[in-house]
């Protein structure tokens, strides 16, 4: 007998059932790091996040899973449908709620239907429909899938595409960073190095830890910083203090905190993931300000670190086409939204048609911007 049924909180399935079916090398999906969210009330019903987890049961074994959320907000997902519900709140249409099957404040591809046999995660896809009717949602949206659920929903009636890009970095085989840097053009390799000096110059130096190599005292410090990029615009931070603690708690093994130092003085840091052979750049933040420490913290750090350890790509966040001339490549994201109402569902449609168009031109003529040398 088959069955789908919602978990309201990842705690109510244990986390060694639902880690067997999460592949490996995919640190966002893991129990530890969804139930460390909701745990920390950064993903609450308060929030505007109330977990929906769809659950697909074979004869009371778990088969198939999808990481999934009601929302009355589009907030923190990098997938931008503020507008669709704009255009349903002028036409008298309810957009909010909707089920989103997500990482919650992560725009970072991978698997997100979670199954050992393929055929039980197309009957879970192929049951959301239905379970959208009865659950009063105006639709679903999955986001940054893979490409296996690509192929797969790419199949069923009703799910429209939406494409995204983003810019990651390959490790092609460096040595160091001076082995990377001989591979851009001489203009590009003088600016690089130039910034790299500016932050050495101004004192700073920067030292790298697990998740479990950190004090309470240093965690403070780190959500200071990351709580800091939220208050100079003014808005709330998305993730709690207490969010931090619960996953180096969980998770040590795959946390990476670079701190940036000037004379001793904790002044930046930026959080990462390790998972197979990526590096996922995810939270930044810096209490003074000081010439060039973004880059050098964000992105040339990560690139240190991921030669070093043999990691192939280092994907430092969504966005910034600042990450292009210091030699991230342009990769095309993918998106997918079923709606319920048919007239949304045609107006969305052509919508996504002509941006699609936008999307693969931008990273096209992105793709002529990056700094390597012509061979």
């Amino acid at each position: 007998m088959i069955s789908l049924h919602s978990l309201a909180h990842l705690r109510d399935l244990p986390a060694t059932t639902w880690d067997a079916l999460v592949p490996d090398g995919q640190p966002f999906l893991r129990h530890a790091f969804l139930s460390a969210m909701e745990d920390s009330g950064s993903v609450v019903p308060d929030t505007g996040w109330a977990a929906e987890h769809l659950v697909l049961e074979r004869d009371g074994e778990v088969r198939a899973l999808l990481p999934a959320y009601r929302k009355w907000h589009s907030f923190g997902e990098y997938v931008f449908d503020h507008g669709w519900a704009d255009a349903c709140e002028r036409a008298g249409i309810a957009y909010y709620p909707k089920l989103l099957g997500a990482v919650p404040f992560s725009p970072v591809a991978g698997p997100r239907l979670l199954a050992a046999d393929p055929a039980d995660g197309l009957l879970l896809l192929q049951a959301i429909p239905e379970y959208l009717g009865k659950g009063g949602l105006s639709g679903a949206h999955i986001n940054f899938t893979d490409s296996v659920l690509d192929v797969a929903i790419a199949g069923q009636p009703g799910w429209l595409e939406r494409l995204g890009c983003q810019f990651h970095w390959r490790n092609r085989g460096y040595r160091d960073f001076q082995d990377f840097l001989d591979t851009l053009s001489s203009r590009k390799r003088k600016q690089m190095r130039k910034e790299r000096e500016q932050v050495a110059g101004q004192g700073i130096d920067f030292a790298w830890y697990r998740g479990d190599e950190l004090s309470e005292a240093q965690w403070d410090f780190v959500y200071r910083c990351y709580a800091n990029t939220y208050a100079v615009r003014r808005r709330a931070p998305y993730l709690t203090r207490e969010f931090f603690s619960l996953v180096a708690e969980r998770m040590p093994e795959a946390i990476r905190v670079v701190i940036a130092r000037q004379q001793e003085r904790e002044v930046a840091m930026a959080f990462s993931l390790v998972g197979g052979d990526s590096l996922y750049g995810r939270y930044w933040g810096c209490l003074d300000e000081f010439d060039r420490l973004h880059f050098e913290t964000c992105f040339y750090q990560g690139m240190d670190f991921a030669i070093g350890e043999g990691l192939q790509r280092f994907d430092a966040g969504a966005q910034g086409e600042h990450k292009l001339i210091r030699g991230f490549e342009p990769v095309i994201t993918r998106s997918w939204h079923y709606l319920l109402h048919p007239g949304l569902r045609r107006a969305v449609a052509d919508f996504l048609g002509q941006e699609r168009e936008g999307v693969m031109a931008y990273a096209e003529e992105a793709r002529g911007m990056l700094p390597y040398r012509q061979v």
